[in-house]
C-alpha cells in the first residue's frame, strides 16, 4: 500500500483558487442568507478547505434592500455595543441600523461577520464582501458568476 498518495494536503496563499461570485439577495431571509455567505467566504463548500487560510470566494451581494426580516426581529433585536467607557453601552435595532445611510449594508455585513470566527483571520476575510443595495455592482471586470444560494447547504 502506498502511504504517500494518502497525504493531507493543506492549501495556502499560493494554491487558493479564489473566484468572484454574485448571491442576489431577494426576499431571502437575512440570517439564512448570511450563514451561507460566511461560508462562502471562509471556504467551506470548497474541497481543499483550511481553517488557518482565507481560501474562500468573493462575494458580491446586490438587492440588499430587498431582505427578510422574519417576525418581530426589526425592532426586538438588540445589537449592544460598548465604548469603553462608564454608560457607554449603545444599543441599536435592525430598523435603527437600516434607517441610517447604507444601512442594509451596515446590517449585511455585521450579520455575516457575526457568523466568522473571532480572530485577525475574520478581519481579512470580512474584506471579500461586497454589497449593494440596488441590482448594479462595480465589480464587472472581474466577471464574477452569478449563483443561486438556495442551492448551498
Amino acid at each position: 500500500m502506498d502511504t504517500l498518495s494518502y497525504k493531507t494536503i493543506s492549501a495556502n496563499a499560493e494554491t487558493v483558487k479564489k473566484e468572484w461570485v454574485v448571491v442576489d439577495a431577494t426576499d431571502q431571509v437575512l440570517g439564512r442568507l448570511a450563514s451561507k455567505v460566511a461560508k462562502l467566504l471562509r471556504g467551506k463548500y470548497k474541497p481543499n478547505f483550511t481553517p488557518h487560510v482565507d481560501c474562500g470566494d468573493n462575494v458580491i451581494i446586490i438587492n440588499a434592500d430587498k431582505i427578510v426580516i422574519t417576525g418581530n426581529k426589526m425592532t426586538e433585536r438588540v445589537f449592544l455595543s460598548y465604548t469603553g467607557y462608564p454608560g457607554g453601552q449603545k444599543k441599536a435595532t435592525p430598523a435603527s441600523i437600516i434607517a441610517k445611510k447604507n444601512g442594509y449594508e451596515k446590517l449585511i455585513r455585521k450579520t455575516v461577520k457575526g457568523m466568522l470566527p473571532k480572530n485577525k483571520l475574520a478581519d481579512r476575510i470580512i474584506t471579500n464582501l461586497y454589497v449593494y443595495e440596488g441590482g448594479e455592482h462595480k465589480q464587472q471586470a472581474q466577471s464574477p458568476k452569478s449563483i443561486d444560494i438556495n442551492l448551498y447547504k
